[in-house]
């Protein structure tokens, strides 16, 4: 499929035209960024971990039921998606608190929660992603309520077939980020789940060590990201392929190159 002109650039990926309107190839960077980008880095191989993470997860997410954007991966860095209209929301859903909850509301990290928790934020860079209650949402008409009535069924299946999916790799899913767009499909508008699951979006720790495998390696300087990257690819079983970077090859991809800023 040829790659048309840059639609959109975001922080860790990129979209360009296709010959076919409703599709588009997503292009994953080696981009790193965190606090609303204010801490940014490159780190080689970073997009080819993620680009084949996400395509697993998504691919089995289909399986289940869950029609998503993913059509197939093109190769190490790029998929074909189906091109959606973006809904203005990232929704957090945590099974266990860490990161921002446990400052904003005071609680130990890593309090298991009772049951899945989902939060809202406006998904918006220069205001820094505010969190927003559901009112917020259909007063200003970001989402319908039927909208986000199938979201929330959706987020719930996902995250028990997710920590289902983890856990039978000795890695328990502390929370991660979901983003959703609107599509036609057969004539009807239709919600379906967006953007990547990654250890980008994900937080991760091992099941025996608490031992992070996601961006609060980055975040939080533990040490290089893309092992830990690599090695939930290797626990999900999908580093059979060789390339030009060695199939992520750690000793090979561990350097980070850091931008002046």
């Amino acid at each position: 499929m040829k790659k048309g002109k840059k639609l959109y650039e975001g922080k860790a990926k990129i979209i360009y035209a296709t010959s076919d309107k409703n599709l588009v190839i997503q292009y994953f960077k080696d981009d790193a960024t965190a606090f609303n980008n204010q801490k940014k880095s490159t780190i080689e191989g970073k997009g080819v971990l993620n680009n084949r993470i996400s395509e697993h997860i998504l691919s089995n997410l289909s399986q289940i039921g869950i029609k998503n954007h993913l059509v197939k991966r093109l190769n190490m860095r790029e998929q074909v998606i189906k091109l959606v209209e973006i809904i203005p929301i990232e929704f957090i859903v945590r099974n266990v608190a860490s990161g921002s909850i446990t400052k904003r509301l005071g609680i130990e990290d890593g309090t298991v929660l009772k049951e899945p928790l989902v939060e809202y934020c406006l998904k918006d860079d220069a205001l820094g992603d505010p969190l927003i209650a559901e009112e917020h949402i259909y007063a200003f008409d970001w989402a319908s309520k039927k909208e986000i009535e199938k979201v929330k069924k959706m987020i719930l299946r996902i995250n028990d077939f997710m920590i289902g999916m983890f856990r039978g790799i000795g890695i328990k899913l502390i929370d991660f980020k979901l983003e959703f767009g609107r599509i036609k499909i057969n004539g009807r508008n239709e919600v379906i789940l967006a953007d990547e699951i990654s250890p980008d979006t994900c937080r991760l720790w091992d099941s025996i060590t608490d031992k992070k495998l996601d961006k609060d390696r980055f975040r939080k300087d533990l040490g290089d990201l893309i092992p830990a990257y690599t090695e939930v690819a290797k626990r999900l079983g999908i580093l059979h392929e060789q390339s030009n970077v060695s199939a992520v090859n750690v000793t090979k991809l561990s350097s980070v190159k850091k931008k002046s800023k």
